[in-house]
């Protein structure tokens, strides 16, 4: 099931990151962490519990406790000298780098404060970082942090926006632009877009979402599923069949003729099948009902296009004379995410993501000249996929993504160069 290689094997286990020298400004992985450690510096305990309240935290669990109580792995403590047992987890900004012993689980606060274990005395969050904070176990003190989850968590808030790494992210090259190609989907989540060291939404939520949405279950799956998607072989082929008719139009002034381009694909969908077919295979209009019906869901995906391009220039997306020449980048940018989940849930090596991440930023350049015309390939394929022209939430929220992409000092769309 998971996937795991000798030269994976390191000792950064737990987060180490050293207290800053006098006078040196410390930077901080992420802008959590920053406002963390601004708390940790100020002695501001309660502030800083609620902030984790907002986020939640992760907690290590060994592998081996998971094999052994996969629904309800243990809370991982130590003892210390004086006899107290402390338990420790994370902001997902000093996450380190996966280990093939050991995972760690995304946990509200609240879920905390209601299911720890009476044999544990102190939690301490952010061990051995500069934004370290302790935390006795009290009745009392679980109380707090079960009103704090209360009146400040909420799931649907921690999606929809752009969140960057400070540090830890790669170079500028094929792997940070692989990592920009999968954008859409970490602002959705709200999910850091240029880390390589992915955790995601914690391993058990990483393998669920994978089986949820992908029917992705073990390795071998995800292996399929992660190289269909980078040969584009995941979103039907008559998508980009119907946009490439229209490229081979003679070149006309004004908007394309609908009409003209609905019988180039009938014509062009006849003789293909007329070719492939082999001698007297049917292919006129009349030989083969299921061929005619094809035809017309052709035709008909002609008028589809037009309508949503035309919503696309009237909302920004494209401009007053543009246009979608592939939906490529649907099947690219969840294959840029694709590799991503797949190393959270633990059935990809770093090397294969590494892989997955320069390939999906070979198609993403081999198909467009920028990130504008990447987006409005992978809205147009998301809309198709989805939306069934009700231009509702599977549009409304993808052009959120899209506007705050474009705009956002943050965003890898204005800091990574498409080429």
């Amino acid at each position: 099931m998971y996937a795991a290689v000798e030269d994976e094997y390191h000792d950064d286990v737990f987060p180490v990151v050293p207290e800053p020298e006098d006078g040196v400004p410390w930077q901080a992985p992420a802008d959590l962490e920053e406002h963390l450690y601004e708390l940790a510096r100020a002695d501001d305990g309660y502030t800083y519990l609620r902030a984790l309240a907002v986020a939640g935290v992760y907690r290590p669990v060994p592998l081996t406790d998971l094999a052994a109580r996969p629904d309800a792995p243990p809370l991982f403590s130590v003892e210390v000298p004086d006899g107290r047992r402390v338990a420790q987890v994370y902001t997902a900004g000093f996450l380190p780098r996966p280990h093939p012993d050991l995972v760690y689980e995304y946990v509200t606060l609240g879920t905390l404060a209601r299911s720890w274990p009476d044999d544990v005395d102190v939690l301490v969050v952010n061990a051995r970082t500069p934004c370290e904070q302790y935390y006795l176990t009290t009745d009392e003190e679980r109380r707090v942090w079960a009103d704090l989850h209360d009146d400040h968590h909420r799931e649907e808030r921690l999606g929809d926006r752009v969140e960057t790494r400070r540090t830890g992210a790669p170079a500028p090259g094929p792997l940070l632009h692989g990592l920009a190609c999968g954008a859409h989907l970490c602002y959705a989540n709200g999910d850091p877009w240029n880390t390589l060291d992915w955790h995601g939404a914690g391993h058990s939520n990483e393998v669920a979402r994978l089986e949820e949405w992908w029917g992705v279950r073990d390795r071998a799956e995800w292996l399929d599923v992660q190289e269909r998607l980078l040969a584009r072989e995941v979103s039907p082929w008559f998508w980009d069949f119907v946009l490439g008719v229209r490229a081979t139009l003679p070149p006309a002034p004004g908007p394309v003729d609908p009409e003209l381009w609905r019988r180039r694909v009938e014509a062009a969908l006849r003789e293909r099948v007329a070719a492939t077919g082999g001698p007297g295979a049917p292919h006129r209009p009349g030989d083969d009902p299921e061929l005619d019906q094809f035809v017309a869901a052709l035709r008909a995906l002609v008028g589809k296009v037009l309508r949503y391009e035309a919503r696309f220039r009237a909302d920004g997306l494209l401009p007053a004379d543009g246009y979608v020449r592939t939906v490529a980048a649907w099947d690219v940018g969840r294959a840029s995410k694709m590799a991503r989940w797949g190393r959270g849930a633990r059935y990809a090596t770093h090397a294969e993501l590494e892989s997955a991440l320069e390939r999906a930023s070979q198609e993403a350049r081999a198909a467009y000249a920028s990130w504008e015309e990447f987006s409005a390939g992978y809205v147009l394929g998301r809309c198709l996929h989805f939306d069934e022209e009700e231009f509702g939430s599977w549009y409304t929220t993808v052009l959120r993504a899209h506007r705050a992409l474009t705009t956002d000092p943050d965003s890898p769309w204005l800091t990574v160069p498409f080429r």
